[in-house]
């Protein structure tokens, strides 16, 4: 019996992960095709061999304009942190205002309309002229482009929840809080988490691009610095370190999302 259930695991892992193998499997073998036919793009044998040179030592330190990438590594996902801590204290509770009165829904909604499509790096001139250092505005450029999924969605959940348990707090007349703790807040986690996945996704897209633009510490910047020095090897290295952050990201957020929706 124990045999049979460990070769059922066995089987169910090999089957989970058959497809992603597959998947970078076949990224590998365009990724050589490629590389065979343009002779510009390093291939996947010499890039792994630079990374792993790279990463051997990833936190050097020899000055403002050269560090190890451990080091843009950080600089970056502290940038996305701070916007993104506070988008959430901004867009969750205003959400949840949208949703539950009316008057604050017909106030805002056309101006969240108007400025949602807005491209998140056209704010960056308006963060540098607003707070003249390129590491503030490159933190407002993540908070105003994170905002607006948190915004939305929970807004929406809000929305959604059903007539029926509102009406009986209203008979059972419990406080404004009462309601928020034990119905609104449970109801609509699952769609506040929804926006915080959206919007941690965003911003790690945003950094990259506006780090190109202000310089500084952050993987935009190295990207950036490496395309001028023409050195193609670590611009996919920082192509493929940027997918592999977004993508732990977005699995650590989807682990937490499955604790309020087990459908997530």
């Amino acid at each position: 019996m124990r045999r049979d259930n460990l070769r059922d695991q066995v089987e169910r892992i090999a089957g989970a992960l058959a497809g992603p193998a597959t998947g970078f499997a076949l990224l590998l073998v365009i990724w050589k095709i490629i590389s065979l036919k343009i002779i510009e793009i390093p291939g996947p044998e010499s890039t792994l061999l630079a990374a792993l040179e790279l990463f051997s030592d990833p936190f050097y330190d020899n000055g403002p304009n050269d560090v190890g990438i451990g080091w843009n590594i950080l600089a970056s996902l502290g940038r996305v942190a701070l916007g993104f801590v506070l988008a959430a204290a901004v867009g969750i509770p205003t959400g949840f205002l949208i949703g539950r009165v009316p008057s604050i829904n017909a106030i805002c909604s056309p101006v969240i309309s108007l400025l949602r499509p807005v491209s998140p790096l056209a704010w960056l001139p308006l963060g540098l002229l607003l707070f003249k250092a390129a590491n503030p505005a490159a933190i407002w450029a993540i908070f105003i482009c994170s905002i607006w999924p948190m915004i939305i969605n929970t807004a929406e959940g809000v929305k959604r929840v059903p007539q029926d348990y509102l009406n009986v707090a209203r008979v059972l007349d419990l406080s404004e809080w009462k309601v928020f703790t034990r119905i609104l807040l449970p109801s609509v986690m699952p769609y506040v988490m929804t926006g915080v996945r959206l919007s941690i996704g965003t911003a790690w897209l945003v950094i990259v691009a506006a780090e190109m633009l202000t310089g500084g510490t952050g993987l935009g910047f190295w990207l950036w610095d490496e395309w001028n020095n023409l050195n193609v090897q670590n611009i996919l290295i920082a192509v493929l370190v940027i997918g592999v952050v977004g993508l732990a990201l977005d699995l650590a957020l989807l682990a937490v999302a499955r604790r309020f929706n087990y459908e997530a």
